[in-house]
């Protein structure tokens, strides 16, 4: 009896040893983006940026949607009062809500970047992307042209450019939205050029790959492995170029609103708020104050989330 209790025991000894060790072999298998997910969790300052530039989405989407002001409409008896509970942010020299305003204007400042992004971005992927994969005289020429565009002057080019057309798209698309295609077409279409450069390196680098001379012996087409097997591997510095374009290019329209440039004067953005407020910095300094503040707030988060991506997409770095 005590000899089959014996048995009994070593067996299930045994058993919960063997579970023991099957147990990592049966775990969750590791991918990409849970272990660049884990790197960029720890990276403080990228999530702080993250939670600060969520926030600020938030804010430019439900305030205007919620307040009661009136974007557009004048009220002379409150004009430039300080920031108080009726009006947090105070009011402008004819007497609007600064909040809304603001508010407002982040909805269209964020929308110039992430669109005016979008385009650098796709422009420059095709045009990194070809160079890097075709090589020859096709690399030659379009880093050719990427120099050219490099050397050119953005500000006063854009200027130009924005001066020259602006007329004609208001006369199609109306005031507002004929100048916001403009400028995000200008904008993304002069900010191409360092994502091409990042991109045409990658390619370079990986279509030396052994999984690229695979697909090549697998009778795969190029167009294929260009954007199928490549392409996805290069999506590090892509992202990462991304998120600094944002900044870049809402920097870029506050300057244009700030020269006088940008959107009609009844369209608040962040620059042609600054653009209205200086002239009254010695009276009313919260006219400037706040969206100068969430231009450096919205750029600064956007700049530690792309530190964040750039460290955690890193293929070197370990959780």
């Amino acid at each position: 009896m005590a000899e089959g209790q014996h048995d009994v025991t070593f067996n299930r000894n045994a058993s919960a040893a063997a579970m023991q060790l099957t147990l990592p072999f049966t775990s969750k298998p590791r991918t990409l983006l849970g272990d660049a997910w884990q790197r960029f969790r720890k990276h403080r300052m990228a999530m702080l940026g993250g939670m600060v530039f969520l926030l600020l989405i938030l804010a430019v989407v439900i305030i205007p949607m919620v307040s009661t002001a009136n974007l557009r409409r004048p009220d002379f008896s409150k004009s430039m009062l300080p920031p108080s509970i009726e009006h947090p942010m105070g009011t402008d020299d004819l007497g609007r809500d600064m909040l809304l305003r603001t508010m407002h204007g982040g909805r269209i400042s964020i929308a110039v970047g992430v669109v005016a992004m979008l385009i650098s971005v796709t422009l420059g992927t095709l045009i990194g992307a070809s160079a890097g994969f075709l090589g020859g005289r096709i690399d030659s020429m379009l880093m050719r042209i990427t120099d050219l565009f490099l050397a050119l002057p953005v500000i006063p080019l854009l200027l130009l450019l924005i001066f020259l057309f602006r007329d004609t798209l208001r006369r199609w698309f109306g005031p507002e939205t004929g100048i916001f295609i403009l400028i995000v077409t200008v904008i993304g279409g002069l900010n191409w050029m360092t994502v091409a450069r990042l991109v045409r390196g990658a390619f370079l680098s990986l279509k030396q790959k052994e999984f690229v001379e695979a697909a090549y012996a697998l009778g795969i087409g190029q167009m294929s492995i260009m954007f199928k097997h490549i392409l996805p591997n290069a999506f590090g510095p892509i992202i990462v170029a991304a998120t600094l374009g944002v900044g870049s290019a809402i920097i870029t329209e506050s300057v244009l609103s700030f020269l006088g440039l940008g959107f009609p004067p009844d369209t608040p953005t962040w620059g042609r708020l600054l653009y209205e407020g200086q002239n009254f910095l010695d009276f009313a300094p919260w006219m400037v104050l706040w969206p100068g503040l969430l231009i450096f707030l919205t750029v600064l988060s956007i700049n530690f989330v792309g530190d964040g991506l750039r460290d955690a997409l890193d293929p070197r770095a370990r959780v």
